[in-house]
């Protein structure tokens, strides 16, 4: 039994031109994006961009030739459909993947003009901030899109989803709490986008742990803690709590200590070696506020209030522990007697003499006969 070629001719020929479209075209992609790259300026944002984008170029341009080739032929071919359906989920996911790499060239772009590694960045942490959780937001809905994209191709997947409006009562409501956790990070992402209560690199006090935002995703917060544990917090959290951002607008911070001594301990020395500690730190004092004042008194001692400021908490905190030692070691050595004491008066008791009258009624003592 012979076999009859001739009627698997025209297949056969359509193999072979999408075999030849896409060997042309993925020898053809390289070659043009290296012709690009050779005449932009290493510099500029196209270069960037396309060498971001150059894989998954690489990937669709053959793959959009070989869907002409098999949208040009007749449908009467073997498999034509299910050729067809597969070009069509690899040119969705060869969109998704380039949508994905031109969002993150944008971003790493935006990312290099405002480096915070400088002494005034406050203006860069607010842009890279809004830049990262925008950035976290598109990608999420590119993959979102390109799953629903290559789910709507399959019929089984539209007749789903018409059940699924048909029934849409109990089963959004489901699916409404279910993603609650999801939306909500997402939505509180958009919302610290916009209004900047945190940035990167920011001073904050949350739960209690002093920290620095170090890095601001999708769904959470990571604060490196001074003792380099890393607390992670919801996005929903900074918008349903109340935290401190003590670099919300700058990163000068005045900071506060407090010390003990008796009512005779004089102040103006006190506040002259205050002024002369700070003078001592220019490197942790900013100049502008050195101030001792006394803030209570109590029945053994008075309370000294010292306010000094700095340049950043991290200074502030090492001034302020310098400065407590530095007075104390004043005061002990100048003053040792102005130190907090407890005061107690000592009388010696002499005993008290008998009354006369007890003295008239006592027997006299008779002498032995």
């Amino acid at each position: 039994m012979t076999i009859d070629w001739s009627q698997y001719l025209p297949e056969l020929q359509l193999l072979l031109g999408a075999v030849i479209t896409v060997l042309i075209l993925a020898v053809a992609a390289p070659w043009l994006t290296r012709l690009l790259l050779r005449f932009i300026n290493p510099l500029s944002f196209t270069h960037d961009l396309i060498e971001r984008i150059k894989e998954p170029i690489h990937f669709l341009i053959p793959v959009v030739g070989l869907q002409a080739v098999l949208s040009s032929a007749s449908d009467k071919f073997l498999f034509i459909d299910n050729a067809r359906h597969l070009t069509t989920l690899a040119i969705i996911t060869g969109i998704t993947w380039l949508s994905l790499r031109i969002v993150s060239a944008g971003e790493e772009v935006i990312l290099k003009r405002h480096p915070v590694d400088v002494s005034d960045n406050f203006a860069a942490r607010r842009i890279q901030t809004q830049t990262k959780v925008l950035v976290h937001t598109l990608c999420f809905f590119a993959i979102l899109f390109g799953i629903a994209a290559m789910l709507m191709t399959f019929p089984n997947a539209r007749q789903f989803g018409t059940s699924l409006l048909a029934s849409a009562g109990l089963a959004g409501l489901a699916l409404g709490f279910a993603a609650k956790p999801v939306l909500g990070n997402l939505i509180a992402g958009l919302q610290l986008a916009i209004t900047q209560p945190i940035s990167l690199d920011d001073v904050v006090i949350v739960e209690g742990e002093w920290g620095r935002v170090e890095e601001i995703t999708g769904t959470y917060v990571v604060i490196r803690i001074w003792d380099e544990r890393r607390l992670i917090v919801p996005l929903q959290y900074f918008i349903e709590h109340p935290f401190q951002n003590w670099t919300r607008k700058t990163s000068n911070l005045i900071g506060s200590l407090f010390l003990w001594v008796d009512y005779s301990m004089p102040l103006e020395p006190l506040r002259k070696e205050l002024d002369a500690l700070c003078k001592q730190s220019p490197t942790l004092w900013d100049g502008k506020v050195s101030v001792l004042q006394v803030t209570d008194a109590t029945e053994k001692a008075i309370q000294l209030r010292i306010l000094v400021s700095s340049h950043d908490s991290s200074r502030n905190w090492d001034l302020r522990c310098f400065i407590r030692e530095k007075l104390i070691n004043f005061i002990s050595l100048h003053h040792p007697e102005c130190l907090p004491q407890l005061r107690a008066n000592l009388h010696e008791e002499t005993p008290k003499a008998a009354p006369a009258e007890q003295q008239l009624s006592a027997p006299a003592h008779q002498p032995a006969v």
